[in-house]
């Protein structure tokens, strides 16, 4: 009986390319993807035609003509931070390109993805596709087992093609590493007839490993290193992995811990998340179920790298009970490159060696995908932080200056989702704490005598926040019962400015009934930087005088001066330094004001820069800082404001200004841009550049945006 011959190529390269955790792609002369098995998603979206084009094209796009001209294999880290493997090879007699990697081998590079994507170049990308499937999983050593085992394929069909020669009704067949697939003449075969052959490849150190069985149809190719899978059916492991992309970070933790609890028949149960040095409980399982996990170890500990590398749990000893039992914790790093960004940890007796390899590789093969879960999720946070930030913004700028400090405190505790809310002051003369504002609470607590004395005063001497579950666990006295609070848990964080801690700013009784969580810590610790520069700047109207007032602000155009503005800058500067916030620093003027006072007159003059400045008020935020340093000079600060956001700013002004009304002529102004970056962050540096690009704007035809890094990219381009 005739046997059809068939070699589904594409099928192995699928096969190699998911098991190994890295993508497969075939690219021609013409940088063209003709094949490509578990593509990068970030690469997807970068080339989403299949054709490389921009600056890909400068990396996979030559990576043909590279491993021709130097005759083996090629090795590159791309613009976007992926590392990949490529080799030449022929295709239907043609050379073609195959690429093995795009994978981050590297955290740093990783991270630097992460921040273009949130809030770099990559931001017009939509997170759901652009992270659908990053791949984190590679080591070089995973490139290099990948590249053996696609020559192996080339290897294959090539001695496959004069065994058909010989044999012609045999059936010739790629199975999968460690398994044996009985053909059924329905395999998917995308390449068709096009077969790859070697053409300039690294030494094939793996031929020798091809086994063409004498009496059977399958050529067997078998993966080196190959895990150790527990004994489950293949299908549901296979099931249960692939459905973790489909759920959100939290709820992909907490089906692991199920799925390994419900295997083993385990008890105890956690799943630990780096945050800082320490690692912290994300989801918990069994008897450890809605407690949390207080370890002695760091995050950075020697001995959980030593774990990665041997394949073996970090074991800690606890105490068990009052009566000296000890047992012993079994805590498997998950690697994602040369990261650990989190844990599991076992309380239960494990007396199998074999199911503690079994453990390792779980946590080896669930790691990459748990890390693009939770960078969908940190991108889908700080999404929701930055709406809620320009929210507030937003809404201060609605404030009636007479109930400024509450309505200041009512916006925040509406995004906090808290029923009450109050705002304390410190005193510039006692030192004290100061009610200026209490939303929700019952009775008049304006009369106390010392208020904060409870929780606010904790807070403020410590500079630190704090969110707490239940007031009567730890320690407190209890609320007070005339209060009549709905819950027992509260949030309190410091307000600082410079450095140093100016309020307190506290929230109860959570509208859903929920206690206060890290999530509402972190939308806090947001808020209060822009609560902090309102509070300044209300207690410069209201505490300072009116003498105090002048020595800040400019009499001609109500902003404030270039005393005030070196000072905030300074600050800021400090504050983007510490903590890594971006910062922005615009410099602008007026276009042909001397011709303007020459031919109009100096009181003309000074109305047109009224108008200027009303103009800035209107278009700035609440949080941004406009002053007037000189003649028709301006500058403005923008805290925590990235270099495109700053430029949309200097772009929206400029517009505003160029279609205002005045009397006499039509008035423009140039602006220059410039940001904080690691090479460019101190105060001197960051007004010298935005000087810089206000004097490229002046000399480029005036009533334009010029930015400083597009300027420094010019003269060294040139």
């Amino acid at each position: 009986m005739s046997v059809q011959r068939e070699i589904p190529a594409k099928f192995v390269l699928d096969r190699v390319a998911d098991e190994r955790g890295v993508a497969i792609v075939i690219v021609d002369r013409d940088g063209i993807e003709i094949s490509a098995s578990n593509d990068n998603s970030i690469c997807r979206n970068l080339n989403p035609d299949g054709e490389l084009v921009g600056i890909c094209s400068a990396f996979c796009g030559m990576a043909l003509e590279e491993a021709i001209e130097i005759g083996t294999t090629v090795s590159y880290t791309c613009h976007a931070g992926l590392t990949c493997r490529a080799t030449a090879m022929m295709l239907d007699g043609k050379p073609a390109a195959v690429i093995v990697g795009r994978t981050f081998v590297n955290a740093d590079n990783y991270r630097k993805a992460t921040e273009r994507a949130i809030s770099g170049d990559w931001q017009k990308f939509p997170p759901s596709d652009f992270f659908e499937n990053v791949l984190l999983s590679g080591t070089a050593d995973t490139l290099e087992k990948a590249l053996a085992e696609v020559e192996i394929l080339a290897a294959v069909i090539t001695r496959g093609d004069d065994e058909a020669a010989e044999t012609p009704n045999k059936t010739i067949e790629q199975t999968p590493p460690g398994e044996t697939v009985t053909p059924t003449g329905e395999t998917e075969t995308i390449l068709e007839t096009q077969f790859l052959t070697p053409l300039a490849t690294t030494a094939n150190k793996m031929a020798e490993e091809i086994t063409l069985l004498d009496d059977e149809t399958a050529i067997t190719i078998p993966k080196p290193s190959e895990p150790v899978r527990p004994a489950i059916e293949i299908g549901a492991w296979r099931s249960f992995f692939s459905s973790l992309l489909s759920q959100d970070y939290v709820s992909a933790c907490d089906a692991i811990l199920e799925f390994v609890g419900n295997h083993y028949g385990f008890r105890s149960l956690v799943w630990l998340e780096r945050r800082d040095n320490r690692l912290a409980t994300v989801a918990a399982y069994g008897s450890l179920k809605n407690r949390k996990l207080k370890l002695g170890i760091p995050a950075d500990d020697a001995r959980l790298i030593e774990a990665v590398r041997t394949e073996s749990p970090v074991e800690l000893t606890e105490r068990a009970g009052t009566d000296g039992d000890t047992r012993t914790m079994y805590l498997f790093p998950v690697s994602v490159g040369s990261d650990i960004p989190s844990a599991l940890a076992v309380l239960d007796t494990i007396a199998d060696k074999a199911v503690i390899s079994q453990i390792v590789r779980l946590c080896h093969s669930v790691g990459p995908q748990l890390e693009i879960l939770r960078l969908r999720s940190e991108v889908s946070r700080r999404d929701t932080l930055a709406l809620a930030v320009r929210r507030f913004g937003d809404g201060l700028k609605h404030v009636d200056s007479d109930d400024f400090w509450v309505h200041m405190t009512q916006i925040a505790a509406e995004l906090m989702q808290a029923e009450r809310g109050s705002l304390l002051v410190v005193d510039g003369n006692t030192g004290n704490l100061e009610i200026k504002a209490a939303v929700g609470i019952r009775g008049d607590i304006s009369g106390e005598t010392d208020p904060g004395s409870r929780v606010a005063h904790i807070i403020l001497d410590r500079g630190k926040p704090a969110v707490v579950a239940d007031v009567n666990k730890i320690g407190l006295p209890p609320f007070p019962v005339e209060r009549a609070y709905k819950t027992p848990s509260f949030l309190c964080a410091p307000v600082a400015l410079g450095g140093r801690n100016i309020g307190v700013i506290s929230f109860t009784d959570k509208a859903t009934g929920a206690p206060f969580d890290r999530t509402d810590l972190e939308l806090l610790q947001e808020l209060t930087p822009q609560i902090a520069v309102a509070i300044d700047r209300a207690i410069l109207k209201e505490k300072a005088g009116e003498f105090e007032q002048l020595s800040v602000t400019d009499a001609l155009t109500g902003l404030l001066n270039r005393r005030y503005i070196e000072e905030r800058l300074f600050e800021e500067v400090k504050r983007s330094n510490r903590q890594g916030y971006p910062m922005s620093y615009i410099s602008l003027d007026v276009d042909h004001f001397k011709s303007y006072n020459d031919n109009f007159g100096h009181p003309a003059g000074d109305e047109a820069l009224k108008i200027v400045a009303h103009v800035m008020r209107e278009t700035l935020r609440e949080a941004d800082v406009a002053a007037r340093v000189g003649g028709e000079e301006f500058v403005i600060l923008l805290p925590q404001t990235t270099k495109d956001e700053a430029v949309a700013i200097a772009e929206r002004l400029r517009g505003n200004v160029e279609s205002a009304k005045f009397p006499c002529r039509k008035v423009t102004i140039s602006v220059g841009v410039a940001s904080c970056s690691s090479e460019l962050c101190t105060t001197d540096g960051i007004v010298f550049a935005a000087d810089k690009a206000l004097y490229a704007a002046k000399h480029s035809g005036r009533n334009v945006v010029r930015i400083y890094d597009e300027i420094e990219a010019g003269e060294s381009g040139s």
